[in-house]
């Protein structure tokens, strides 16, 4: 039997295959398929803390776009900023190399969808007229004794603290855009849709369905709320990896709004 020997891949085709084709390869994957974001802050604690690492399934979010299935309260997102609010607040921009600058992805929670009212008093949350039940998050906050109901974030759903929004105690979230807040609820604890409005669906890369770094933890967080960071970690040692569920809040809310 004959064996034909393939010739030898001249330059051009050593650079694909050695360089360029695993650079494709990946960006094909983390673009279209899935990806991992690091959570950079404790804006998301309890539920996330810093430095966390959250699966992100790109398809889903394509899928979205096209308008197959849709983001559900409770969802935790990651998205950049509304170029808007970014281009008034140099500090929802970062810069590279001082060359250029660009609006990094945060990570938040969906709290309202296109068309649902959403009003914020006294650090209580409303959806269309109907309280959201906030245990899931203000518990740990009201141990840490920081829960803040005072401040003017607390109080208004859109605020001008940042100079970009005018105070609204209540907001109706515009087609195409989601209404997202922090789980952190101190005062000054998560830049979100209170202070640079509701996000559009353009600006969402993904929705985050599980934590898989690191893969043990300590079990307790203490937060410090006059510096506005952890200050002890403490308790057993416990596997980190989980799936990030929506709070059953959000499905007796759904189940309210529907009667």
């Amino acid at each position: 039997m004959t064996r034909l020997n393939k010739p030898a891949p001249g330059p051009l085709g050593k650079l694909w295959k050695e360089v360029l084709e695993p650079i494709v390869f990946a960006v094909v994957i983390t673009q279209f398929v899935a990806t991992l974001v690091g959570v950079d802050g404790v804006s998301m604690m309890p539920n996330l803390r810093d430095h966390e690492r959250v699966f992100v399934p790109k398809y889903e979010t394509w899928l979205h776009k096209a308008g197959v299935g849709d983001f559900h309260r409770g969802d935790i997102l990651i998205f950049k900023p509304p170029r808007e609010a970014a281009a008034k607040a140099p500090n929802l921009t970062k810069s590279a190399f001082g060359l250029w600058t660009y609006r990094p992805f945060l990570i938040k929670r969906l709290i309202g969808l296109p068309g649902d009212r959403v009003r914020v008093e006294g650090g209580q949350v409303y959806v269309n007229g109907v309280r959201l039940d906030q245990s899931w998050t203000t518990d740990y906050w009201r141990e840490q004794g920081c829960w803040d109901t005072q401040s003017d974030l607390a109080n208004h759903a859109t605020s001008s603290a940042a100079g970009i929004l005018p105070d609204q105690p209540e907001i109706t979230v515009p087609p195409g855009h989601y209404f997202v807040m922090g789980d952190n609820r101190t005062a000054g604890g998560s830049e979100d849709s209170r202070l640079f409005g509701p996000v559009a669906k353009r600006d969402i890369a993904g929705r985050a369905v599980a934590v898989i770094w690191p893969i043990i933890r300590k079990a307790n967080a203490r937060y410090d709320c006059s510096t506005g960071r952890v200050a002890e970690f403490s308790g057993p040692n416990v596997l980190n990896w989980r799936l990030l569920k929506r709070p059953e809040a959000f499905d007796t809310l759904k189940t309210q709004l529907a009667k």
